[in-house]
Order: structure tokens, then C-alpha cells, then sequence
């Protein structure tokens, strides 16, 4: 006899957030020119993190320490909060995962905005939650909006991301600090903040880590351009910090990743150097969707959301035409924001090849429309 599942998994669709570049490529035969759609850092990571990865495979015959010690230690001292306050993990997609079932019981409300990043609304599925959404206000999330949400379903938990994906818009610093405020005392605000180091100034609040009403999330997958070792962390109060250790993998972060991870946060030259072709390639893909009638949206991110000036349909066939050139972009999930496609800050070649394909895109993303 099979194996039997949970009632709860039965009910669940087998599916995964994303589909990933090398799914398609698989599917197309052949590679993409242009990879720039999964917000990954083109530009690279740290050669001191490639060196210390490289030297920590040599001993990869070794489990990690299942502390985090070394570097839980050295992020606590770059934000200058204790180690008390830190908690290292699989990347904030697997952080959000522990979260929930740490705090979210079957049936239990959560809540999101419409559209923002699904890997969320996955793990609240995956742990019987009952998500609550709440729709986008000018291509911004929210934040009056999704407190409401929580007062009225009386929900325990509520995610924003700031600066946010899928939409690249961003809140001052000030307007999420209210929002932490005004949090009730027997709920939390998930805080994904993975695209803060490419905010400008005044975008990430002064927030007490003491606070058991915020729960700060980071990566290194971003712009220390780590994503393929899956390392994250979490900004909190020390009995939320302390409570992963109920559920945590322990061995999930492994050395090799430790080891680059704690060489990567000790370079902040490489970061200064990231963001400046961060900023030159966003200026680069706004004047390329310009100069062909589709309008940039402003961006803190390492990508740019472009509104295509029609429906969900149309940017759809713009995504699907780009692909046939093989230009791998993706594009918002929802109506309203799905009127735009998310293009991802590439290398100089791969930008040429964008400009190259984006105007026999659009002339069939309008002919297959009529």
C-alpha cells in the first residue's frame, strides 16, 4: 500500500512557486541568452566568498556547526544587535516556512497583499493557514491596509516586503516604523527586507530588536549574490530567535555555505561595487523599455517592473515573445500588477540582447492580440 497522506496535504495542488530557468530551458532545447528574470545578482559574489567556499570544500566531508556560532556572530555585530537576536537559516524562503509553523495553527488567519511574493502563500497553505489578502494601492503594498486586515480577522501574522517584489516599489523608513507600531500585542510583522542594500538611504527603519512584534528578514542571496547557497537571517527578540531551535534543521546551512556567507559579510567594498551596476543597469533597462513606449516603474530592487500600458493578457504575450528570443523575464501573478513584466538587472550582454529582442516582442505581443 502507498503511503498515506495528511487530509491537509490531500486537499493541497503539487506544485512549486516558480518555475524555474533551467525548467524552460529543458523544455526549449536550448539555453537562455538572456538569464534576467529571477532578481538573482548577475554581477556575482565576493571573491573573497568564492575563495572561501572554495577552501571549505575541501573539507565538506564535515557536518556545519549546527550553531551558526561564527556567523550568526558577525551578522549581530554588522547590525549591531547581539547574537541573541539572530537566527540563521535555508534562505528567508525556508525562514517564512518556520515561521508559520511555529505560529500559525489549521485554519487560522494570515495575512498578505495580492500578488506579493508566493512563496509565502505557499508554506501558509502548506500549514493549513487561511490566508487573508489585501490589494496593492499604486503598485505599493499596503501598510494601513494590512493592519486593518489584521484587526478585523484578528490575524497573528502579517507579511510585507519592503522594498517589495514583485513590484520593485518601496515605503520610507517611517511609514513601516508606524506600522510596527500600531501592530497589536499578540501579533507579528514579517519584515522581508532581502532587497534592502539596494534601497536608497531612509528605506530601512531603526527598529528595536527587542521588539516581539517585527521579525526582520534577511539575505545573502541578493546583493552579496549568494542565492545558490541558500542563506538567510532573521532580526528578532530573543524567545522568538530561540524558539526556531524547536523546528529548525540544524544541520540545513551547510559549511560550505557558512564558510561564504562569513566571508561575503565581511567585504562591504563588494556591496558598494554591486550596487553601482545595480543602479547602472536599472538606468539601462528604464531607457530601453522607454525608447519602446512601456513605462519603468521606480525601483529599489536589482530589477525593474515595467508596465506593458495594457492588460494582464498582453504582458503575458510580451513575456512569452521575449522567451522565444530567448530573454527568461517574468511577470507579476494578479490583476492589476500583472499589466507589467519584471525585468531583472543583467550583465552588458545580456541588457544587449533585451534591446536586441524587445522590438519584435512587442510588434507580436500586439499581433497575436487582434
Amino acid at each position: 500500500m502507498p503511503a498515506r497522506f495528511t487530509a491537509l496535504v490531500e486537499t493541497l495542488p503539487a506544485t512549486v512557486p516558480f518555475v524555474g530557468p533551467e525548467t524552460q530551458e529543458r523544455a526549449r532545447g536550448k539555453p537562455f541568452r538572456a538569464r534576467i528574470g529571477a532578481n538573482e545578482n548577475a554581477f556575482g559574489a565576493s571573491p573573497e566568498a568564492i575563495a572561501a567556499m572554495a577552501a571549505g570544500a575541501a573539507e565538506a566531508w564535515k557536518y556545519c556547526d549546527p550553531e551558526n556560532h561564527d556567523l550568526e556572530r558577525a551578522i549581530a555585530a554588522a547590525h549591531g544587535v547581539a547574537p541573541e537576536n539572530i537566527f540563521v537559516g535555508e534562505g528567508i524562503d525556508g525562514i517564512l516556512g518556520l515561521v508559520v509553523r511555529l505560529l500559525i495553527e489549521p485554519g487560522q488567519p494570515v495575512v498578505s497583499s495580492l500578488g506579493a511574493y508566493p512563496t509565502f502563500n505557499f508554506h501558509v497553505a502548506g500549514f493549513g493557514g487561511r490566508l487573508v489578502t489585501v490589494p496593492y494601492r499604486d503598485d505599493r503594498e499596503d501598510p494601513q491596509a494590512l493592519l486593518d486586515a489584521v484587526r478585523r480577522e484578528r490575524a497573528s501574522l502579517v507579511y510585507i516586503a519592503n522594498p517589495d517584489n514583485p513590484m520593485g516599489t518601496w515605503w520610507p523608513a517611517a511609514e513601516i516604523a508606524r506600522m510596527v507600531d500600531a501592530m497589536p500585542d499578540d501579533a507579528l510583522l514579517l519584515l522581508d527586507e532581502a532587497y534592502a542594500e539596494f534601497a536608497p538611504d531612509g528605506v530601512s527603519p531603526r527598529l528595536d530588536p527587542a521588539d516581539p512584534r517585527v521579525l526582520r528578514l534577511r539575505t545573502f542571496s541578493k546583493a552579496h549574490g549568494l542565492a545558490g547557497i541558500r542563506v538567510g537571517y532573521a532580526i528578532g527578540a530573543p524567545a522568538l530567535i530561540k524558539a526556531f531551535d524547536k523546528i529548525r534543521n540544524h544541520f540545513g546551512v551547510n559549511r560550505i555555505g557558512q564558510a561564504g556567507a562569513l566571508a561575503a559579510i565581511g567585504d562591504p567594498g563588494h556591496l558598494v561595487r554591486v550596487r553601482e551596476k545595480v543602479e547602472f543597469s536599472r538606468a539601462r533597462i528604464g531607457a530601453i523599455a522607454q525608447q519602446h513606449g512601456l513605462a519603468p516603474l521606480p525601483s529599489a530592487t536589482n530589477f525593474v517592473t515595467v508596465d506593458c500600458g495594457r492588460d494582464g493578457a498582453y504582458a503575458r504575450r510580451v513575456l512569452n515573445a521575449l522567451i522565444e528570443r530567448d530573454v527568461f523575464v517574468r511577470m507579476p501573478g494578479v490583476p492589476p500588477l500583472d499589466r507589467c513584466i519584471r525585468i531583472g538587472c543583467g550583465l552588458p550582454a545580456e541588457l544587449d540582447v533585451l534591446e536586441q529582442a524587445l522590438p519584435g516582442a512587442l510588434v507580436e505581443a500586439a499581433s497575436r492580440g487582434e
